[in-house]
């Protein structure tokens, strides 16, 4: 809940029923940390910071894993439990609420697609999606580059599959101009990208392209929109949801120009199951994540990462996270009570609460809280219950999400793919010149038999010609030349517009 004329976001109150306890929107830049087990209130907590969001006209990102969030399109529903939190809060003048939200699906499903290239992903994420060892990322990286330096442009899954497969077919004059390329590399990549297209990760390499400035447009009322991307179906490949997650903080570090601190930020993400962005990660991968992150702040972007445990998280990347929410924990077996000891001691203490314990005995909906203050310094941890969501408890109807989806003017930016001239097509168009010249090859050393005369050896006007130069001089127009030289690629080897 946004409380405009202090400038606060009143998030929950403490355990007297009495002391609102409130986040500051300029230190939301400084990221957050959402945890606690599965059914103590998380959900309940990111809906209403998204709601303080949206009235204060900060766009919201929320990766929808279990389809409980959609509801924020709908207000929600008088009830005994609700009226009896908001009168022991004494919030005032509590009014149920709809708040603006585009639906977005990457299968195009059940809102408006979300599409990227594959020069937009890049060989170091694309690597993480396909499971590959250091070598055969490395491989991906020549490929990459050969593709960078042609100019061909990888943007759908079958410009991915064609040059692979060229570069397999052509694995020696690679090595001799890029590094070692082996069969068994190309093979591995090859059976991995079969079985990424049986994910259905096809439907979003392509164009348009998703772009995420769209996100930043406010309502008509002023107020920041809350962007859900439904993520019940990709969750179904942790490794492909994690992947295109990474990719969205990357795309946004490289677009977004340096603001330093705001009064409020930006675009604010939420990442629920945020382990999965970081389990199996290289550790390659895991320092351009903390340096993102660490250098995202400064462009006016939030991210608060939801999980069950603070140490599900990295403790390079835990120790930026500065506004920590602490949900109930429970001590089942070793381990659980190995993290709540964790849990308890990445807050700053309070000589009047017990965290460690306090922690196990969090009802639903209760919280310990941290936050920065003023001067930008961890708050002590404070025990209070959330402030009850204003929107929808429940689950946005299908027709209801058609129906926003539809009449969202991104919809017709978005909803119709295009192809246009790129590797596939290059390749495919250097493979028919090639069969066409051995064609006329054969026919000419025909005639020449035929008329008892020995065929003479073509004069080479370029025979310092490497053989892939060869390969490509027929295809390679002045339009790819062009591309290739404005081809730059950011951290995480992302293609930079």
């Amino acid at each position: 809940m946004y409380l405009k004329e202090e400038n606060k976001i009143w998030i929950a109150t403490g355990k007297n029923g009495t002391q609102p306890l409130t986040m500051l929107p300029r230190m939301m830049n400084r990221h957050g940390l959402v945890t606690g087990a599965t059914g103590t209130g998380k959900t309940t907590t990111i809906k209403v910071l998204a709601e303080a969001f949206s009235e204060m006209g900060t766009s919201v990102f929320m990766a929808d894993i279990k389809g409980d969030v959609s509801g924020m399109c709908r207000p929600g529903e008088p009830s005994a439990t609700i009226n009896e939190r908001v009168q022991s809060m004494g919030i005032k003048d509590f009014a149920f609420s709809a708040f603006p939200v585009r639906f977005f699906d990457v299968y195009g499903q059940k809102g408006i697609p979300v599409r990227t290239t594959v020069s937009s992903m890049g060989p170091l994420l694309l690597a993480r999606i396909l499971d590959l060892n250091p070598t055969q990322t490395g491989v991906l990286q020549i490929i990459f580059k050969f593709a960078d330096d042609n100019g061909m442009l990888l943007l759908d899954f079958k410009d991915l599959r064609s040059i692979v497969q060229f570069a397999g077919d052509n694995a020696k004059s690679f090595t001799s101009e890029y590094g070692n390329v082996t069969a068994a590399s190309v093979g591995a990549i090859q059976r991995s990208l079969l079985s990424l297209e049986s994910a259905g990760a096809d439907k979003f390499f392509g164009e348009p392209e998703l772009d995420l400035s769209d996100w930043l447009i406010p309502d008509e009322y002023g107020r920041g929109v809350i962007n859900i991307l439904d993520c019940v179906t990709l969750f179904q490949n942790p490794l492909l949801y994690s992947t295109f997650l990474l990719w969205m903080l990357s795309e946004l570090y490289e677009m977004l120009p340096e603001v330093g601190d705001l009064a409020q930020p930006k675009l604010v993400f939420f990442f629920d199951e945020a382990h999965l962005l970081f389990n199996s990660a290289p550790k390659a991968l895991l320092q351009k994540v903390e340096q993102v992150i660490r250098l995202i702040r400064s462009k006016g972007v939030g991210i608060f990462f939801i999980t069950q445990s603070p140490s599900d998280i990295p403790n390079t990347v835990l120790s930026q996270l500065s506004n920590k929410i602490q949900h109930a924990l429970r001590a089942y077996t070793p381990n659980d009570q190995k993290a709540i000891k964790a849990a308890a001691a990445s807050f700053r203490p309070n000589p009047e609460i017990d965290c460690e314990s306090a922690i196990s005995d969090l009802a639903t909906g209760e919280v310990l809280l941290s936050v920065l203050d003023d001067a930008g310094a961890p708050g002590m941890i404070q025990r209070g219950f959330i402030v009850p969501p204003r929107c929808s408890f429940g689950v946005a109807e299908p027709e209801l999400v058609d129906q926003i989806t539809k009449s969202s003017p991104l919809y017709a930016k978005y909803y119709q793919s295009y192809d246009r001239y790129s590797a596939y097509e290059i390749l495919q168009e250097n493979a028919q010149r090639k069969a066409q010249q051995q064609e006329l090859e054969a026919l000419e050393a025909q005639r020449l038999k035929e008329q008892k005369q020995p065929a003479q050896p073509k004069s080479r006007s370029r025979s310092s010609s490497s053989p892939l130069e060869k390969a490509l001089s027929s295809s390679m127009s002045q339009i790819g030349r062009s591309v290739s030289r404005e081809l730059v690629r950011g951290l995480f080897g992302t293609y930079r517009k």
